[in-house]
C-alpha cells in the first residue's frame, strides 16, 4: 500500500449492497484499482478494500466492503453495517426485479441495522449495457428522491462516474458530520455558559 493511502484525518466504512451480479465488486475493482474483470464471479462473504479522497483539503481514507448479495448470505451482511457511515445501494438498470430490491428490501435492512445518521446513495450500474435498460432515470430519480438519496448512473466497465458516485458520497459523509460536531459544540457552548450564569447568580 503507497505512503499517500496510509496517510488521512478521518476513516469512514461504506457498504456496497445489493443483489447478486449488479456488479458491486466491479464497481470498488475499478475505484480501487482501475480494472475491470469480465470473469468476476459473485462474492461470497465479505471483503473490503480502501481508497482515499479529498473534501475541502481535507484527506478522508475510505473502508469500503464489498457485501455478497446472495440471499443466502444476508443474514451475515447484516453485522457488517453496524459503524457505518455510508452506503450505496447498487442496483442493475437492465433488471427491474434488484431495483425493487435495492429501495425495498436492501433500504429496508439499512434502516434495520445500520446508524440512524448514515448517508445512502442509490446507484445504477451498467449504463453500457443501455439498450436493455429496464429502469428510466426517471423511475430511479424519483424513487431517489422519495427517500432523500442521491442517484448516480454509472458503468463499471466503460468507467464512467464510477469515482465519481463514491466522491458525492464522501462529501455528503463529511458535511454531514462536520454540521453534527458543530451542533454539539454548540450545545456544549450554551451549558458552559448556563453553568456561569448560575454561578453568577448564586454570587
Amino acid at each position: 500500500m503507497q505512503r499517500e493511502e496510509q496517510e488521512y484525518e478521518f476513516l469512514y466504512k461504506i457498504v456496497l449492497i445489493g443483489d447478486s451480479g449488479v456488479g458491486k465488486t466491479n464497481l470498488l475493482e475499478r475505484l480501487a484499482h482501475s480494472r475491470f474483470n469480465t470473469g468476476t464471479k459473485s462474492t461470497i462473504g465479505v471483503e473490503f478494500d480502501t481508497k482515499c479522497f479529498t473534501v475541502d483539503g481535507r484527506k478522508i481514507k475510505a473502508q469500503i466492503w464489498d457485501t455478497a448479495g446472495q440471499e443466502r448470505y444476508r443474514a451475515i451482511t447484516s453485522a457488517y453495517y453496524r459503524g457505518a457511515a455510508g452506503a450505496i445501494v447498487v442496483y442493475d438498470i437492465t433488471r427491474k426485479d434488484s431495483f425493487e430490491s435495492a429501495r425495498t428490501q436492501w433500504i429496508k435492512q439499512l434502516k434495520e441495522n445500520a446508524d440512524s445518521n448514515i448517508v445512502i446513495s442509490l446507484v445504477g450500474n451498467k449504463t453500457d449495457l443501455v439498450g436493455k435498460r429496464e429502469i428510466s432515470l426517471q423511475e430511479a430519480r424519483e424513487a431517489a428522491d422519495v427517500g432523500g438519496f442521491q442517484l448516480t448512473e454509472t458503468s463499471a466497465r466503460s468507467d464512467v462516474n464510477v469515482k465519481e458516485a463514491f466522491q458525492t458520497l464522501i462529501e455528503q459523509i463529511f458535511r454531514a458530520s462536520t454540521k453534527e460536531k458543530i451542533a454539539k459544540t454548540k450545545k456544549v457552548s450554551l451549558k458552559d455558559d448556563d453553568t456561569v450564569s448560575k454561578g453568577m447568580w448564586c454570587c
